[in-house]
């Protein structure tokens, strides 16, 4: 949703009714994965895709129609569904798209989602599928609720997703709710201040992550230089600042300091959590001394398990650019499995 605010704000201002289509379901190689937005302004105009420009102009004939009548409502578009080859989808695959008018007048759910956006706090949406009016509640980083009130059974599927990073349909008592995953800002912590850690600070950039390099040496530091400089350089040991973080799944954490009293201190604060990626710098035989220190300090053989090393996707990289684009494209991939470690 970040990158649709300047045209959702655009579109209030000029006080079009807005609505909004999500993808709930998919089966086979659905050209747009679960939980991918698409939102219609009363003249037409889109911004986002759920199909990948198959099925887009069926949805927005079917949101103004949605608008007009105030009602919500499931489309099914794929293999089987006639319509849907007329309009392009011929990738083999099937989506079902949830279509909903919006009202972001103030005190309303969907106000309050924007806010949270806009303020980089999580939000987990939940919508009743349901043909003619939906049922929509949002449950805040912090449990606060907004909307209609939900059976404690649907409210703990919601929190659970939120940990898995996984967008759902569940069912209960007869009723479907999809469950959507609005998290805050990915957030990507670097222990030392390596030359690697110049560029993987660009890409975390380039990539919508908040950044935060860690690093007690004063000299390394104070005299490293940022083209693109971190949301924050704390000259500290980790242990000192890691718990001033959220280490849930939506933390990537790469160290690099080669220090491994830097290394570990961080280690010890970051396998017990519930961070989403922990990848650290250096050879086999440098991870292995790493492992046997570890174990020494009482740290289960099941936790170090979790250590991507050595950091990175395999591209045979040799300069300071190529391992940083290495790393950067493994915590992508790690990020974008939508399951937790």
């Amino acid at each position: 949703m970040n990158e649709y605010l300047d045209i959702l704000q655009k579109w209030l201002q000029k006080d079009q009714s807005i609505a909004i289509t999500r993808v709930v379901k998919t089966w086979g190689s659905s050209p747009r994965p679960v939980g991918s937005v698409m939102l219609v302004s009363q003249e037409g105009k889109m911004a986002g895709s759920v199909s990948g420009g198959c099925v887009e102009g069926a949805v927005v004939k079917q949101a103004k129609r949605a608008l007009v009548e105030n009602t919500s409502m499931k489309l099914d578009y794929g293999v089987n569904d006639e319509e849907a080859w007329s309009v392009g989808l011929s990738c083999g695959g099937s989506i079902q798209v949830f279509l909903q008018p919006v009202t972001f007048s103030e005190g309303s759910v969907w106000s309050q989602l924007l806010d949270n956006i806009q303020k980089n706090k999580a939000s987990t949406l939940i919508s009743s599928l349901e043909d003619g009016n939906s049922t929509n509640t949002l449950l805040g980083e912090d449990g606060h609720i907004w909307g209609d009130k939900l059976p404690e059974e649907v409210l703990a599927e919601a929190k659970d997703a939120y940990a898995k990073r996984t967008h759902k349909t569940v069912k209960y008592n007869d009723k479907y709710y999809f469950i959507q995953i609005f998290p805050r800002k990915s957030l990507l912590l670097i222990i030392g201040a390596a030359h690697i850690t110049v560029d993987l600070v660009s890409l975390g950039q380039q990539f919508g992550f908040e950044t935060v390099v860690i690093d007690p040496r004063g000299y390394f530091a104070e005299n490293t230089t940022f083209p693109d400089p971190p949301s924050q350089l704390l000259q500290n040991y980790p242990s000192e600042v890691l718990n001033q973080f959220p280490l849930d799944a939506y933390t990537f954490c790469a160290i690099l300091s080669h220090d491994p009293k830097i290394d570990d201190n961080a280690l010890e604060i970051l396998l017990p959590s519930e961070i989403g990626y922990i990848g650290t710098l250096g050879s086999r035989k440098t991870h292995a001394k790493r492992i046997n220190r570890l174990l020494e300090k009482g740290i289960d053989q099941s936790l170090i398990d979790q250590i991507h090393a050595p950091i990175g996707v395999a591209i045979n990289a040799k300069s300071a650019k190529e391992i940083a684009l290495s790393i950067m494209s493994q915590i992508i991939e790690v990020k974008n499995q939508f399951s937790r470690r």
